[in-house]
C-alpha cells in the first residue's frame, strides 16, 4: 500500500526500511502542514498525528488505514473514518509508563515540597520544612481507566494508596479497589485526596471538571491533568486555586502554550509543565513495535478477505 509516514513518528531509515520490507511503498513527510509528497488521492495508509488538521480527509479517497502516534482521537474526524470503514489505531499503551511515572512523581514533588528545597539549595540555605506529607493511605481517584489511568492506578497502589476509578465503561479491574460509572463522578471527587485525569477528550468530557466539581474537592486535594486541557475549565480552576487551598499539576491546557498572563503561573500551589508528561526514552521502541504489529495484522486480515 502507499503508506505516508510523517515526522510525528520520528522514524529512522531502518524503521522505514522495515515497512518497505513488509511490501509497502513508503512516502515520508517531515512536517504535517506541508504539501504531501504524492497525490492525496493515492494515499492508502498513514502513520501520523495531526495530519488531518492541515489536510482535508475527504480528499484522501483511497485511504483505508490510519495509525496515530498519539493516544487521543481528538485530532481525527472519527465520524468520517467510521463512515468510510477506515481502520483506525491510536498509540494506546505507548506513553502509559512515562505518564504514570510523571503523575506519581508530580504529586510526590508537591507532598515532599521539593521546590522548596531546590530554592533553598540555590540560595545555599539549610532550611527545614515541617509540612511534608505522605502518599501512604491517601485516596486516589483516577478519572479515565484506560491504559494510562490503569498504569497510574498501579503505581499509586504500590505506594500504599487506595485507588478508585471512574470510567465511561464501569467494570471490575484488580488495579482499582472499586470502579464507578461516570454518573458517580461527584461522589468520587468529594472522597478523594488526589484526582488524576486521564480521560479522553470528547464532547461529553469537555469541561468535565468545572466550578461545581472543583467545589467538591477537599481542602489540600491535588488535581492532576495529564489528559487534555479542555477536560478542565481553566477559568474555573484558576479561580478555585486562588481562593482555596487546592493543588494542581497541569501538563495540558485548553490553549497551548499557556498564556504568559495566566494567573496559574504564579500560584505556588500549581505545578505547570508544557505538555511533557508523555516523554520517555523508550517511547520510540514501543511506538514502532505497535506500528509494525498493527500493520502486519491489518495486511493479514486484508489477505484473508
Amino acid at each position: 500500500m502507499n503508506l505516508l509516514v510523517t515526522g510525528a513518528a520520528r522514524p529512522t531509515e531502518t524503521q522505514l526500511d522495515s515497512l518497505r520490507a513488509m511490501g509497502h511503498t513508503v512516502w515520508f513527510l517531515q512536517n504535517e502542514h506541508e504539501a504531501l509528497p504524492l497525490p492525496t488521492e493515492e494515499v492508502e495508509g498513514v502513520v501520523a498525528n495531526g495530519l488531518f488538521l492541515h489536510h482535508d480527509i475527504t480528499r484522501f479517497t483511497a485511504l483505508r488505514y490510519i495509525q496515530l502516534t498519539a493516544a487521543g482521537l481528538d485530532r481525527v474526524p472519527v465520524d468520517h473514518v467510521r463512515a468510510h470503514n477506515i481502520t483506525l489505531h491510536n498509540a494506546a499503551g505507548v506513553y502509559s509508563i512515562p505518564m504514570a511515572e510523571f503523575a506519581t512523581a508530580a504529586v510526590l514533588c508537591l507532598y515532599k515540597q521539593l521546590t522548596f528545597f531546590r530554592t533553598a539549595q540555590t540560595a545555599h540555605r539549610w532550611d527545614k520544612h515541617r509540612g511534608l506529607r505522605e502518599l501512604f493511605g491517601k485516596r486516589v481517584c483516577i478519572v479515565g481507566c484506560g491504559n494510562v489511568g490503569t498504569a497510574c492506578a498501579k503505581r499509586f497502589a504500590a505506594l500504599g494508596c487506595t485507588v478508585c476509578g471512574v470510567d465511561l465503561f464501569e467494570r471490575k479491574d484488580v488495579a482499582y479497589s472499586v470502579m464507578h460509572p461516570l454518573a458517580d463522578l461527584h461522589a468520587a471527587l468529594a472522597a478523594a485526596d488526589i484526582v488524576v485525569l486521564t480521560v479522553p477528550l470528547t464532547e461529553d468530557t469537555r469541561h468535565l471538571i468545572g466550578e461545581k466539581e472543583l467545589a467538591l474537592l477537599q481542602d489540600e486535594a491535588v488535581l492532576v491533568n495529564i489528559a487534555r486541557g479542555a477536560v478542565v475549565d481553566t477559568a474555573a480552576l484558576a479561580s478555585a486555586v486562588s481562593v482555596r487551598p487546592l493543588y494542581a499539576v497541569l501538563d495540558v491546557f485548553e490553549e497551548e502554550p499557556l498564556s504568559p498572563d495566566s494567573p496559574l503561573w504564579d500560584n505556588e500551589r500549581v505545578l505547570i509543565t508544557p505538555h511533557n508528561s508523555f516523554v520517555g526514552e523508550h517511547n520510540g521502541e514501543r511506538l514502532w513495535m505497535l506500528i509494525q504489529n498493527n500493520l502486519s495484522n491489518y495486511m493479514q486480515r486484508k489477505d484473508t478477505i
